[in-house]
């Protein structure tokens, strides 16, 4: 799905920048947020096709704004992948009880970043 808005959600301004910039390069339309307020405004403004969610955020942290994404009916469908790099044992589970759809492990690799993300996207709808 060459074109879709991937929005990229997390505290780290060096992460936005380097998947910002493997998203763009593979195709895709990027919105980043530093944090949950930023990350309500863009989700409700862009309509984004997947939502990269990092779950270590200040204040309201990214198992809280999934949670509170899905019970939205404008963004309840939105699939959306968890992003750490605090794995602990069972953030995973954690993080699908939340809402989240996939999960992912920072770092990220640059070379199979965008493929990855890709496949997490819904198939386009037939003409």
């Amino acid at each position: 799905m060459a074109g879709a808005l991937i929005l990229v959600v997390d505290d780290t301004p060096a992460n936005l920048r380097l998947a910002e910039f493997l998203l763009a390069r593979a195709g895709f339309e990027v919105r980043t947020a530093l944090n949950a307020t930023e990350a309500r405004a863009a989700a409700r403004d862009a309509a984004p096709a997947l939502i990269l969610m990092d779950l270590q955020l200040p204040g309201v942290d990214g198992f809280a704004l999934t949670a509170e994404f899905k019970r939205d009916p404008a963004l309840a469908s939105v699939p959306i992948v968890a992003m750490t790099a605090y794995a602990m044992t069972g953030d995973d589970q954690r993080a699908r009880e939340a809402g989240c759809d996939w999960y992912l492990t920072k770092p990220i690799d640059p070379l199979t970043f965008a493929e990855c993300i890709r496949s997490y996207l819904p198939a386009p709808e037939p003409r």
